[in-house]
């Protein structure tokens, strides 16, 4: 057998053996106990379209999210969105970080450019992220809004 032969066949084999790891499979959703009130339908949209799967209970888990080791990284930044800030527990979980949602944007950590590669819905146009923003700070309270 020709060695570029074996290492197809060892990369095929491992490939079909991570499928096996159990992490990264676990899809669930829990239940939603309370969300913020929402300063408009627009913000919430937006909030949905860009923010939603990462930090909320209403993960759309894609096909891929099926796949390892593409699940792992999937259901690990779900598992860190949610850690960090989720709107589905708002009022229930210590660390709701809301007042840091808008600065995130603005800066552009938000949404992650990973997401927004595999997610062109959540790629916000210029107009759409100011109106984010906005709303973002109207929505969770932020010292910057305060003083607007």
């Amino acid at each position: 057998m020709k060695k570029s032969t074996k290492v197809v066949l060892i990369i095929v084999g491992l490939a079909v053996a991570i499928q096996f790891v159990p992490y990264g499979r676990d899809h669930y959703n829990p239940p939603v106990i309370k969300e913020p009130r929402w300063d408009s339908p627009r913000t919430k949209a937006l909030f949905d379209r860009a923010c939603a799967d990462c930090h909320s209970n209403r993960t759309r888990w894609p096909a891929y999210a099926n796949v390892a080791p593409i699940s792992w990284l999937v259901t690990h930044d779900v598992e860190e969105g949610r850690e960090h800030f989720n709107v589905s527990l708002w009022g229930v979980q210590k660390k709701n970080k809301g007042d840091e949602a808008a600065k995130e944007v603005e800066e552009g950590e938000m949404p992650m450019a990973i997401y927004t590669l595999m997610h062109l819905e959540a790629r916000l146009s210029d107009e759409e992220k100011k109106a984010l923003i906005e709303g973002l700070r109207k929505t969770f309270g932020s010292e910057e809004s305060k003083e607007d």
